[in-house]
């Protein structure tokens, strides 16, 4: 799951971050409303975590821009307690939640989570089954046939975005843009690492899972029969 983060607050925003990665979701963070929406439009996130006030452009002038685009990434606006106005027109425009600063960590997560699951996206803290094997994002552990290993995050982030596809093809691109980022350095070279370090554990795993080259235009999770 990636989240964007719309922040003018550095300081809060870097915080966000951190607490995010720590439940393994992919952040990305901007600190003015243009590149909000700039990278908002990319339609790589599955959430935003939307300030109100913000320098060039305001959360609620994004939030209308980005759904007048038919962009329907959740977004959760984050305003200034008591400001009731800034909620209603955020609600008003299209927002799916807010959350009043300060706010508990607790209650941002579960607020993320129940964004996430009004979606019909699978949230990270359950188990992701395809075929023969079940993935927890939660810890990074893939299992198969009562055996199980520990991936690394962009192993797990890659996997997951396999299963979620439910058997579409997917290119080297949009796995780029899911995992590191519209905006990243990142070369097909660096996906077909990771799928091939995937390719390994499924093996070793004895899993009739494999990931499938469709030369030309990407890769698809089959399951044998």
């Amino acid at each position: 799951m990636r989240i964007l983060i719309v922040e003018d607050e550095v300081n809060l925003a870097e915080a966000l971050t951190q607490i995010l990665r720590k439940q393994h979701y992919s952040v990305d963070a901007v600190h003015d409303g243009q590149s909000g929406l700039d990278n908002a439009l990319s339609g790589i996130y599955d959430l935003l975590l939307l300030d109100i006030m913000l320098p060039e452009l305001d959360g609620i002038s994004l939030l209308k821009a980005i759904r007048g685009q038919g962009v329907s990434t959740p977004v959760i606006m984050l305003t200034a307690k008591g400001e009731i106005d800034d909620k209603i027109a955020g609600l008003d425009y299209g927002a799916d939640d807010y959350i009043a600063k300060p706010f508990a960590t607790g209650e941002l997560l579960a607020r993320i989570r129940a964004a996430l699951r009004r979606k019909g996206e699978v949230i990270p803290e359950d188990a992701l089954r395809f075929g023969d094997i079940e993935l927890n994002t939660s810890n990074l552990k893939l299992s198969c046939k009562g055996k199980e290993l520990k991936l690394i995050l962009k192993e797990s982030e890659l996997l997951e975005l396999l299963i979620l596809r439910k058997q579409a093809v997917t290119s080297k691109e949009q796995i780029i843009e899911k995992l590191w980022g519209f905006d990243s350095e990142a070369e097909h070279n660096n996906v077909e690492v990771y799928v091939s370090f995937l390719r390994k554990k499924l093996a070793f795993l004895n899993a009739s899972v494999r990931i499938s080259t469709i030369r030309g235009v990407g890769y698809v999770l089959e399951a044998a029969d």
